[in-house]
C-alpha cells in the first residue's frame, strides 16, 4: 500500500506530437475506454500552453478535449509575463494538493521535460539572485540580444547551454547570473538523486521511434498551417505582441520573425526545431528513479500500469 500521507501523481511525459493528450483522454476522460473515468484531473506540464491566446502553435488541448476531463495550467498566463520553472513547481504543488482533497488523482501531462524533471526531483539549490547581477546581465541582453548571451553560456557553461533553447532568454539569463554569483557553472548544482517526499509518483515515458515521431511532428506542423498559424500570428500582432513577448519566443512562433524566410521556409524551419526540440527533451528524463519506459501504442500497458498505481493506494 502507498504512503497514505504522500499525495499520489500519476506523470506522462513525452514530446509534442506523440499522442500523450488522446492517451490521456482515453484513460480518464468522459469517454474512457478504460476503467479510470473521472479518477483524475490533468495537470499541463506544457511551458506554452498556459499563456492565452496563442493557440495553434502550442496545439494545446482543443475546448472539447478540455471538457472530456478536468484540465488545468492551460490558457491561463498573460502572454507578456515569463512563466517559468518557479511559477510552474509552485502552481503545480497548489493543484495537486487540491486536486487530491477532491478524492482525484492528479495527472501530470506534457512535453517539457525540464519541467517534469525539476518537479519529480525538486529544483537544484542555487544561490540566492544578486539584484546587481541580474541587472547586468538583462542590461547586457538588451543592449547585445540573446545571440551574444547565449553564445557567451555555451563558454561558461556549456552543459547549460546545451539544454536551453537559444530563444529562452530568461533561462540563458539565470545561468549566466548563477555563474557570475558564485563563479561555478549552472550545471555544476545538480538535481536531488530522489523524488520529492510529499509525492507518491508513477513515471510513465512514452516512446516512438525517431522516424514516426519526426513524422507526426511534421504532420502536425502541416496541420498548424492549415489550421491558420500565419493568420494567428498576425493576430496576435495586431493585439500588439511582438517578437520580444516572452510566449512569443517558442518553436511555431519565433521562427515568423526571422528575416527573409518565405512561407515555405518557416514552415521547415519549424518541423526542424521540433525535430531538435523533441529529441532533446527526452534528456531530461534519463535516470528519473522508477520511471517505466512504454512504447506510445502500447495503451494496454499504460493502463496496467495506471490500475495498479490506483490499487496500491487502497
Amino acid at each position: 500500500m502507498a504512503d497514505s500521507a504522500k499525495i499520489p501523481v500519476i506523470v506522462f511525459f513525452a514530446p509534442t506530437a506523440t499522442g500523450k493528450t488522446a492517451l490521456t483522454l482515453e484513460l480518464f476522460g468522459s469517454g474512457s475506454l478504460f476503467d479510470f473515468k473521472d479518477k483524475g484531473e490533468i495537470i499541463s506540464c506544457d511551458s506554452q500552453a498556459v499563456y492565452r491566446y496563442f493557440d495553434i502553435g502550442t496545439a494545446k488541448p482543443t475546448p472539447e478535449e478540455r471538457a472530456a476531463v478536468p484540465y488545468h495550467m492551460v490558457d491561463f498566463a498573460d502572454p507578456s509575463i515569463q512563466f517559468g520553472l518557479g511559477e510552474f513547481m509552485d502552481k503545480a504543488d497548489e493543484l495537486c494538493g487540491e486536486i487530491w482533497s477532491r478524492k482525484k488523482i492528479p495527472v501530470l501531462c506534457g512535453g517539457t521535460g525540464f519541467y517534469a524533471r525539476n518537479f519529480i526531483l525538486g529544483a537544484p539549490k542555487t544561490p540566492e539572485s544578486d539584484e546587481k547581477i541580474r541587472a547586468e546581465v538583462k542590461s547586457r541582453l538588451s543592449e547585445l540580444g540573446k545571440e551574444a548571451l547565449y553564445a557567451e553560456l555555451k563558454i561558461v557553461d556549456p552543459v547549460s547551454a546545451s539544454r536551453i533553447n537559444v530563444n529562452d532568454e530568461y533561462r540563458i539569463c539565470r545561468a549566466l547570473e548563477v555563474f557570475y554569483t558564485s563563479g561555478k557553472p549552472l550545471s555544476s548544482f545538480a538535481l536531488p538523486d530522489a523524488p520529492r517526499s510529499q509525492y507518491e509518483f508513477l513515471t510513465v515515458i512514452l516512446n516512438r521511434d525517431k522516424d514516426d515521431l519526426y513524422r507526426r511532428i511534421d504532420l502536425r506542423v502541416d496541420k498548424m498551417f492549415e489550421e491558420g498559424l500565419p493568420q494567428e500570428i498576425e493576430k496576435l500582432k495586431s493585439m500588439g505582441y511582438t517578437k520580444e513577448t516572452p510566449a512569443m519566443k517558442a518553436i511555431g512562433y519565433s521562427e515568423f520573425f526571422i528575416d527573409g524566410l518565405s512561407m515555405e521556409q518557416i514552415k521547415e524551419k519549424i518541423k526542424n526545431d521540433s525535430h531538435h526540440y523533441a529529441k532533446k527533451q527526452y534528456t531530461f528524463m534519463r535516470g528519473i528513479p522508477g520511471a517505466v519506459t512504454v512504447d506510445a501504442e502500447d495503451k494496454s500497458r499504460v493502463a496496467q500500469l495506471v490500475g495498479q498505481f490506483i490499487s496500491s493506494l487502497s
